[in-house]
């Protein structure tokens, strides 16, 4: 086949996919988005002496940068650098993939099968993706389905690495049958394979109706408002003093909210003070300021992100990521910081642990300390940030329930927001900006993705944003009420707790761990009759 020919269909595979996302495509188009590419490294495979070893990879790369690059453009609004970076390394990293699946077809199998290798090899590298300091699972191929909820409910048993692997399997009994029939070899009959891979397909669909029309929630209703401030991030947010981003949170409360607001919930980094140390919390202006005016709604608590600091005493252990100040002797932590305030409790604290690369933490910072000067500034707080080693949800005395605060990134992973869950969360505050992207699919894939977390955990969502989308999730993952974009306001909904633990939340990514485990051994067995293979020549 002409490398022409190789590079139109990766470039398919490419475009497919585009075609298939969130927020405008058609999730359908995944289940043959990956057919291209199957023929592509079969022709490699076939001809494997006429292609460099590194074939796999290069053909590959077109089409994974046709991918990244027209799905995950937006980034380049937040950073141009990191915008380019990120479509560069993603799209390297998952035309790496094809590469390890080619190599271990030939050494393991001599390319007599193992096509079901890439379904593994690829789950693999979305859990790395999840689970590393360069993480970036925007395009993990079970996000695809945000947009169709109805498609996906049973996501709370297998999370959205069911639908990676439900996607893979359609891909290769299609495959299958396309191979039997252009080969003309006998075996299966191509039609049978076909009405498999239309039965894979339809069964979870039919199933996932089912489940979507027989769930209901459990009445334990919660009186939420939700703020969206609408403070350009590239002006206002980190312009505006204190004083004057409180005012306007203020008269949104006033018009929107009253005595029987349970919850009020707020963006990411609302507060930026300057110096806002933890250990001197009442000290500052903006808690103060807070407290004072939260006194008005004595049945009330407040969930509102902040910047914040922590000053390491004398002999404190420093962390990784400990600043030390300027001509000065002392060390400290900055992070990404949500307040939850009551009139009955203490404060209490979470810090963001799922940290933008780039941004909020520097990769592979604990080796490579030099590093953290390269960090972007988007404002707030920049370089490496502090984080919590712990899932505590905010608990409220008052109504006794716990919530889940979940800082922007953080609501892309699954997993992650399970350990919320597992101690003890009844509903899931989303606290983002989104207005870096500006009007682009960005925010509202971002907005999308929160559908899947709202099934796997079986809890419905508030979901802040400075910018972007603000809204209400239930159970189902659908949306109830959400705001327009760049517009300042606020939208109030009752939404129901719930304490049901989810077989997802309970086990998190297992279908993913054995995917880990699998390629492994198969990785290394690669490895090994490939050295086996080179030392008999």
């Amino acid at each position: 086949m002409k490398k022409s020919y190789l590079i139109l269909l990766s470039a398919l595979t490419g475009l497919l996919l585009v075609a298939a996302w969130p927020e405008s495509g058609f999730p359908g188009l995944l289940f043959i988005a990956f057919l291209p590419l199957l023929f592509m490294e079969e022709a490699i495979a076939v001809k494997q002496k006429t292609y460099s070893g590194w074939a796999p990879f290069l053909f590959a790369l077109p089409g994974m940068l046709l991918w990244n690059a027209l799905d995950t453009y937006w980034i380049y609004n937040s950073t141009a650098v990191g915008g380019i970076v990120a479509i560069a390394l993603n799209s390297l990293f998952m035309a790496f993939v094809i590469q390890i699946y080619h190599l271990i077809r030939k050494n393991v199998f001599r390319f007599k099968g193992g096509y079901w290798i890439l379904p593994v090899a690829w789950m693999a590298f979305e859990y790395l993706h999840l689970n590393w300091s360069l993480n970036w699972p925007w395009l993990n191929i079970g996000n695809g389905f945000s947009m169709y909820p109805r498609w996906i409910q049973w996501y709370e048993y297998t999370g959205t690495f069911g639908g990676t692997l439900w996607v893979f399997v359609v891909n290769l009994l299609l495959f299958t049958a396309l191979r039997s029939l252009f080969s003309g070899r006998k075996g299966y009959n191509p039609l049978w394979i076909v009405a498999m891979a239309l039965l894979v397909f339809a069964v979870p669909v039919f199933l996932s109706h089912r489940m979507y029309h027989a769930y209901e929630e459990r009445e334990d209703p919660l009186d939420i408002l939700v703020i969206q401030p609408n403070n350009d991030p590239y002006t206002e947010q980190y312009g505006l003093s204190p004083d004057e981003v409180l005012s306007n949170v203020y008269d949104l409360i006033d018009t929107h909210g009253d005595s029987l607001v349970d919850f009020i919930v707020l963006p990411e980094s609302v507060i930026q003070e300057g110096s806002l140390f933890e250990r001197k919390l009442t000290e500052s202006r903006s808690v103060r300021s807070l407290l004072d005016y939260m006194s008005q709604y004595p049945q009330t608590a407040i969930c509102i992100g902040a910047s914040t600091y922590k000053r390491f005493l004398p002999g404190e252990t420093l962390t990784s990521t400990a600043r030390l100040v300027p001509n000065a002797d002392w060390y400290y932590d900055a992070y990404n910081t949500v307040f939850y305030m009551d009139n009955i409790s203490e404060i209490q604290l979470y810090h963001k642990s799922k940290l933008t690369p780039g941004v909020e933490v520097m990769p592979l910072i604990e080796y490579l300390p030099f590093i953290e000067h390269l960090a972007l500034d988007l404002g707030g707080t920049v370089g490496s940030l502090g984080i919590d080693r712990e899932r505590k949800p905010f608990y409220n005395t008052l109504h006794e329930v716990s919530v889940a605060p979940c800082i922007c990134y953080e609501s892309i992973f699954g997993e992650f927001l399970s350990g919320f869950v597992r101690n003890g969360a009844e509903a899931i505050f989303v606290m983002t900006n989104d207005g870096w992207w500006k009007d682009t699919p960005g925010y509202r894939q971002h907005a999308s993705y929160a559908r899947l977390r709202a099934i796997e955990m079986r809890r419905s969502i508030a979901r802040s944003a400075n910018t972007g989308t603000s809204c209400f999730i239930n159970q189902r993952g659908d949306v109830i009420k959400a705001t327009p974009y760049w517009e300042r306001t606020a939208i109030r909904h009752t939404i129901n707790a719930n304490d049901r633990i989810t077989f997802y939340a309970q086990h998190g990514d297992y279908i993913a761990r054995v995917a880990v485990l699998t390629f492994l051994i198969m990785l290394l067995a690669s490895v090994a009759r490939g050295i086996v293979m080179r030392s008999g020549k």
